[in-house]
């Protein structure tokens, strides 16, 4: 059924998405499928990696790590926007597009007031991609 799962990954965060890569994780090893690791990162250097050069490093090393714990085959697909901050979400939506994938694993959190000011990026993501989106609290 699914043959690319897209997990779109926040290396800073990785503390929180234990959840939602384990299911990615399990749906991928259940339909044999390559799960791809998407991030984002700016120019500018930051806490998490300095370019974008060593962003892609660590991005690799995630996904190599991800595939050999849960049997799967795992790549990582890095891209740079010039502010995360506003272009994450078109950002993601291109490289999910061009993956061609046939579902997309992010992890959300909890609604809060703010959400219904600015959405989350999984819910403009599960409104705007062409394929499923499993969105996991």
């Amino acid at each position: 059924m699914y043959r690319k799962v897209i997990f779109p990954v926040d290396l800073s965060h990785i503390d929180h998405l234990t959840k939602a890569l384990a299911i990615a994780a399990d749906l991928a090893k259940h339909y044999e499928a390559e799960i791809c690791y998407v991030g984002v990162t700016g120019t500018a250097p930051a806490p998490g990696a300095h370019s974008p050069t060593e962003y892609t490093e660590k991005l690799a090393k995630f996904a190599a790590e991800q595939g050999a714990a849960h049997g799967v085959d795992a790549s990582s697909k890095a891209c740079v926007s010039h502010d995360p901050s506003v272009d994450t979400d078109k950002t993601l939506l291109a490289a999910i597009a061009e993956l061609g994938g046939d579902l997309v694993v992010m992890q959300t959190h909890a609604p809060n007031a703010l959400d219904y000011i600015w959405a989350g990026h999984g819910d403009t993501i599960a409104a705007r991609a062409d394929m499923s989106v499993f969105l996991v609290r």
